[in-house]
């Protein structure tokens, strides 16, 4: 089979505009969560979220295109432009049949459906925008891509709630493996800071609610954990076949080398207490990676910081991994972007790479009570430097949908 690399990456978050910046304000240990802005919540239960602030749309994107889409394509087109030019890689010379698109969401342009549904109630069925439909679809972020990279290869969008952007990575990943392209953009994003999601969550009971303390409010692992933070954002990786790579001299930031997915098949809400589903996707990376569980030096956890969620999660890496889980470095970047939903898995596992690449970890915060199910070594407070040689990314969705994307450092 065919080895590939990660030669480029790009994000959209609450803590920056790009990648560079959101990987500097996690080692800082920084949070993005701040009080809703896009509207008003002054009645509501909740009243925070993971925005992104003073987001500018790249200047390659028509701005014309874009006014049509939903907010999350537009993330998408930033992260996606943002990889490319890491990557080092103009689109225009390769073979753009071997370029392919793999980049999904969760939720899609639920944005522009409220919009609408306002318009039809407020104006009538004839001030309806004739282009919804195309841009409120879960592939319109990957339709976007290709038409503004004029990439002709394989191109999709795969949902898996929170899981999008661990599955859209994998799946890419194996693509690539398979000699059905030499380049893919792979990723996922999301937009859902929306009166009926926020009310939706709320209603759920999954949301943390210290509306006093925003940057406190996510707390996993921790024993005061209440529920997660609803995020937004997107992220972006080129994911290269090796030798293609090595022929144009990109630069390499990390090898992926495992790839697993797997269902719960227990409830559309609720993880299984027993984390067997998550235990089951990281096996399948594992196996699939070649190596053994005591192989693995970092887990970038899904993290959210529900109750049932961590300890689960806790419990699969434990099964997975034995004894050796308490040697593992484990963090979750939700504690400071939120929960970017069908972005999270891309951007947890850019995280991943960099800490493979260049050997620290970021800090979980707010995790300062320990709790008896969680009792791993979280990396509580502040960075760690560590000799990180392989990690594994975990996301955990709703629907029961589990992904795990293992890398390791690359050698040659």
């Amino acid at each position: 089979m065919r080895r590939v690399v990660i030669t480029g990456v790009g994000a959209v978050t609450p803590l920056g505009n790009d990648m560079h910046t959101t990987w500097h304000a996690l080692l800082a240990g920084q949070s993005g969560v701040a009080p809703i802005t896009r509207f008003d919540v002054s009645d509501y239960a909740v009243r925070i979220a993971g925005e992104v602030k003073d987001f500018t749309l790249d200047p390659a994107v028509d701005p014309r295109e874009a006014r049509r889409s939903s907010l999350y394509v537009r993330y998408a087109l930033n992260a996606s432009l943002e990889a490319l030019r890491h990557a080092q890689l103009d689109p225009q010379s390769m073979d753009r049949e071997r370029l392919g698109v793999i980049y999904g969401t969760g939720a899609g342009g639920i944005d522009l459906i409220g919009d609408n549904v306002e318009i039809l109630r407020d104006k009538g069925t004839r001030r309806v925008a004739p282009t919804l439909i195309a841009n409120m679809i879960d592939d319109a972020a990957s339709g976007y891509i290709a038409i503004q990279t004029g990439a002709l290869g394989p191109n999709m969008a795969i949902v898996a709630a929170c899981s999008t952007g661990g599955h859209n990575i994998g799946e890419a990943y194996e693509t690539i493996r398979r000699d059905d392209a030499d380049v893919i953009i792979a990723g996922g994003a999301e937009a859902p800071i929306v009166p009926v999601v926020v009310s939706a969550f709320t209603n759920m009971r999954g949301l943390a609610g210290d509306n006093d303390t925003p940057g406190y409010a996510c707390k996993p692992f921790d024993r005061r954990r209440d529920g997660f933070v609803l995020s937004e954002g997107a992220g972006a990786v080129i994911l290269e076949e090796l030798e293609h790579a090595k022929r144009r001299g990109a630069p390499i930031i990390a090898e992926v080398i495992g790839y697993g997915n797997s269902n719960d098949a227990k409830d559309m809400i609720a993880a299984g207490e027993d984390g067997a589903g998550p235990a089951r996707a990281m096996k399948m990376a594992i196996r699939k990676a070649g190596i053994a569980p005591d192989q693995i030096d970092y887990v970038n956890a899904h993290g959210t910081g529900t109750p049932l969620n961590d300890m689960a999660e806790t419990r699969a890496i434990k099964s997975v991994c034995g004894d050796h889980a308490y040697k593992l470095v484990i963090n979750s970047s939700k504690s400071m972007l939120g929960h970017m939903m069908g972005a999270a898995g891309a951007v947890e596992l850019i995280v991943a790479a960099l800490s493979v690449h260049h050997g620290v970890v970021h800090p979980t915060i707010n995790l300062e009570q320990s709790d008896p199910d969680c009792d791993l070594d979280y990396v509580a407070g502040i960075a760690r430097h560590a000799p990180i040689k392989i990690a594994l990314s975990n996301s955990i969705g709703l629907g029961g949908h589990n992904s795990a994307v293992i890398v390791r450092k690359f050698e040659g």
